[in-house]
């Protein structure tokens, strides 16, 4: 899958079979418009592109106002959704920076310059609530109106549901900020993880706590996500990809660490159950991983120093284990079902 800043790219299709939107985790419903998508842009012999935006239009406008609280809280990193998309199938994702001159456009400004003349759409594929151009004044009616003098032809998807509930971002940001990580996971149709490089913090967690004989207290892998509003927050039970040939077990802090830093900055930092001893205390490092968070443990607390700090994260390892041991234990029966 390419990856183009703008559209002002050589290397850009010159046609496409296009769909518009934010993508934020890239969950059931996303998959499957990007499926019909896909079996459009097939019979049309197009590319599969998916034009998205950064920073979120939610997020400039909140901004804009001197509200940033009133965004959404963010699901994915950029990095996460690219992944998800180009597992969908997409060919290319176009990413416009979101800015004034791109919210002030008219819906006509919007067809003529964007999808028309910058994507070269043949076929436009939206949602069902889709808006667009300045003031949002642009929506499905007045884009299928607007598609055969702009060459392109235009098809809307209705809401997909599951289990009687209308899939959407939204909804999945609701099922993550009250920790029920396991209606997310339906929603998304698989476990939510957050990936990224291990990079360095303070390597305070080495000394919490720590034993002789071992390579450390409570070592962690830091990684960051780059939104100062994570959907999800708090401690958990998770499984991290990327370190060893299996899964790991672990327990993770995702936050701003309100009892060693609170500066504002949000950190995943992952202790692993089990650290695999072929990697030596520093192999994590530069590592890409990701994360899947498995069920929430507590929220996020301020504790008073050090030593009360550590006595929660034994706690907070223990009771990962015994969810991290139910959770095979469920694996292993549905494995013994699906064979039977």
């Amino acid at each position: 899958m390419r990856v183009f800043r703008g559209f002002h790219h050589s290397a850009l299709a010159p046609a496409c079979a296009l769909t518009i939107g934010n993508f934020d985790g890239v969950h059931r419903g996303h998959q499957a418009m990007l499926a019909l998508l896909r079996n459009e842009a097939a019979h049309r012999g197009l590319p599969v592109c998916v034009l998205t935006f950064e920073p979120h239009p939610r997020d400039y406008f909140a901004r804009r106002a001197g509200t940033p609280e009133k965004a959404p809280a963010r699901i994915a990193t950029l990095r996460d959704q690219l992944s998800e998309l180009e597992r969908c199938g997409v060919d290319q994702v176009v990413v416009l920076r979101f800015d004034e001159a791109l919210a002030s456009q008219s819906p006509q400004q919007f067809i003529d310059s964007v999808l028309r003349n910058g994507l070269g759409a043949r076929y436009v594929l939206v949602g069902d609530d889709f808006r667009f151009g300045a003031r949002r004044a642009g929506d499905y009616a007045m884009l299928d109106a607007a598609g055969p003098a702009a060459g392109f032809d235009v098809a809307r998807m209705m809401s997909y549901e599951v289990h009687g509930l209308r899939v959407s971002s939204s909804a999945v940001r609701e099922a993550l900020a009250a920790g029920n990580l396991e209606q997310a996971a339906v929603l998304l149709g698989r476990p939510y993880s957050i990936s990224g490089h291990v990079i360095h913090g303070r390597k305070l967690g080495r000394e919490l706590g720590a034993d002789p004989g071992r390579f450390n207290g409570f070592r962690t892998l830091n990684l960051r996500f780059h939104h100062p509003r994570p959907a999800a927050h708090g401690i958990f039970a998770v499984r991290t990809h990327g370190l060893a040939d299996q899964p790991l077990d672990g327990v993770a802090s995702l936050g701003v660490r309100p009892t060693i830093e609170d500066a504002g900055r949000v950190l995943l930092e992952v202790h692993c159950l089990d650290w695999p001893a072929s990697l030596g205390p520093e192999g994590g490092y530069g590592k890409l991983v990701r994360v899947e968070l498995l069920h929430k443990l507590r929220d996020e607390a301020r504790f008073e120093g050090l030593e009360a700090l550590t006595a929660a994260i034994r706690r907070d390892v223990e009771q990962a284990r015994e969810v991290l041991a139910a959770h095979a234990a469920v694996r292993r029966q549905t494995t013994r079902d699906r064979i039977q």
